[in-house]
């Protein structure tokens, strides 16, 4: 994974300095909340309901052990002993201190870590394929050009006031394990007939208000342009982005409004101009970069038997373990899921468990998913039963990857000061429903999504089945949606009909699961099944 050099440690330091000076003037009053606010969220810091919340950003979802601990620690001595991982690989705390922000951030760069550009209409933190490095489908390790796309975006001057906030995802595989397609830009790295490495470009996509699927702008950027083809796209967007309405600021409202063509070819022409600045890098610089992320040490010959007489470990390696390129080598991911928890939320104790498998058993590496969950990349198939029995010690061998219990959920109303309905104890009532494990496993892959309002931080738009809390005359109020994929059969979900009291949307989905199991035919997920039958039986089952 990548180091931070002298100019990365001394511009995080410095930002360090700069915001306790801030925060000191914001304490004795130099400063008020109106001129104070612009320059905490330059540092990720939120005011919420309750308190101060922090996001720090984790680039491409990619940590080391020490940097595990100290998010760890932070939790344990700035928080109330959790962090919450959210769907843009990042953690937040909830209950942050304003006189101890400094100190937070100051021990992240003690570690090489930030806040910077968590928040703000900026470009926020490069998310990522969390298998990547490791997974058996991928042309090449996407996070090298992750990683220079987050040092080029960095205090970028010209794109550190865009429009609106702007979220780039980069994957390299066949199989979208980022929903790369939902985001402002979306690249994935291709190879063309002649072997040479370049990208796709989708530009446009996002969920909120109005959601849009990124259309393809460019089927094959060659990699030595990438930077300047990218710099072309957000000067067309800072340039003729909206200011006026924030509900029409994102690029997809100015892709949809221009239409994908018109937009792609004022790329072009802006393209022309950019790349006579010369800002792509040598290859030098290029190769400095990917030789941090070069391949572990694996054990040759490693050996690739699994003995699965304990039922509940088989189910484990059934649900939470896939195959990595390496033979002998698997990727494990660990659930953030557990029944009657909250999605996301990991203790101070158990961060640092993580940390020490990670350690002991993971090449020093973990990752953060979309999904909120935690990968341990690089284990060895001879290992994962220690690493299971570690896990179930701690709380956290949930086998439920991928099924319905694996919840998508932002904070809601019990957090977010711009949540209409909570979003956590519908997801508590869902998994409580659904806990039996052979009834979800049943049902098989479901991803069930919910956000507290609709700015839609808890992907619904994405979900098999989503779910949208809304404000019906000071009640809350659940939406249903059917249909959603962030995946690469990428698709938004569509609203049911009338909204449901929080007992009732549990019953809906229920319901609803019926009408799958009834219908679905060989093979069919739940979302399969919706797609070839239509809304129609699951509206009858669910409204009567």
């Amino acid at each position: 994974m990548y180091k931070y050099d002298q100019y990365d440690q001394s511009i995080v330091d410095a930002r360090v300095a700069e915001f306790r000076d801030q925060v000191e003037r914001r304490l004795s009053g130099a400063l008020s909340e109106e001129q104070f606010k612009p320059l905490r969220l330059m540092n990720g810091l939120y005011l919420q309901l309750h308190a101060y919340m922090l996001r720090v950003a984790v680039p491409y979802g990619t940590l080391d052990s020490r940097q595990m601990r100290m998010l760890g620690h932070i939790a344990r001595k700035y928080d109330r002993g959790y962090g919450h991982f959210t769907t843009r690989q990042n953690i937040q705390y909830n209950w942050i201190k304003l006189d101890e922000a400094p100190d937070i951030l100051a021990d992240l760069a003690s570690v090489e870590m930030h806040a910077i550009q968590t928040s703000g209409n900026c470009i926020r933190n490069i998310s990522s394929d969390q298998f990547a490095g490791a997974a058996a489908d991928e042309v090449t390790d996407p996070r090298p050009w992750a990683e220079l796309i987050r040092q080029w975006s960095s205090f970028h001057p010209e794109f550190s006031y865009l429009p609106r906030k702007f979220k780039i995802a980069v994957i390299a595989a066949t199989e979208d394990r980022a929903a790369m397609r939902l985001h402002d830009i979306g690249i994935e790295i291709v190879r063309n007939a002649d072997g040479e490495y370049g990208a796709r470009i989708f530009v446009g996509g996002g969920m909120g208000r109005t959601p849009m699927i990124a259309p393809e702008i460019k089927a094959f950027v060659p990699i030595a342009d990438l930077l300047s083809y990218l710099e072309a796209c957000l000067r067309v967007y800072n340039r003729h982005g909206r200011r006026d309405n924030i509900y029409k600021a994102r690029i997809k409202i100015l892709v949809g409004d221009l239409g994908p063509e018109e937009y792609a070819r004022q790329v072009e022409e802006e393209f022309v101009a950019v790349k006579a600045l010369g800002i792509d890098p040598p290859q030098a610089e290029f190769d400095r970069i990917a030789a941090y992320f070069a391949d572990p040490a694996f054990e040759t010959d490693a050996p690739t038997d699994i003995d699965r007489s304990d039922p509940d470990f088989a189910v484990w390696i059934d649900q939470n373990v896939v195959a990595h390129k390496a033979s002998g080598y698997s990727i494990v991911t660990i659930s953030l899921k557990p029944t009657a928890g909250i999605p996301g939320d990991a203790s101070a104790d158990q961060i640092d468990l993580m940390a020490d498998l990670a350690e002991r058993y993971s090449f020093d590496e973990l990752r953060v998913t979309h999904a909120q969950n935690i990968v341990l990349p690089h284990v060895r198939t001879a290992d994962l039963y220690a690493v299971w029995t570690a896990l179930n010690e701690a709380g956290l061998a949930d086998a439920n990857i991928d099924l319905i219990s694996d919840i998508i959920a932002c904070p809601g109303l019990d957090y977010c000061s711009l949540a209409n309905a909570r979003s956590i104890p519908v997801a508590q009532k869902i998994q409580a429903r659904f806990a039996d494990l052979g009834r979800q496993r049943e049902l098989g892959e479901l991803k069930l999504k919910i956000s507290g309002c609709i700015n839609a931080c808890g992907h619904h738009h994405a979900g098999h089945i989503g779910i949208l809390g809304v404000d019906r005359k000071g009640v809350e109020n659940y939406q249903l949606l059917f249909g959603g994929s962030g995946a690469e059969d990428v698709s938004l979900a569509k609203i049911t009909g009338p909204g449901f009291s929080e007992d009732g949307i549990v019953d809906a989905i229920e319901k609803a699961t019926d009408v799958y199991l009834r219908e679905r035919e060989g093979g069919e997920r739940f979302v399969d099944t919706y797609r070839r039958v239509g809304m129609q039986p699951f509206k009858e089952a669910i409204y009567g």
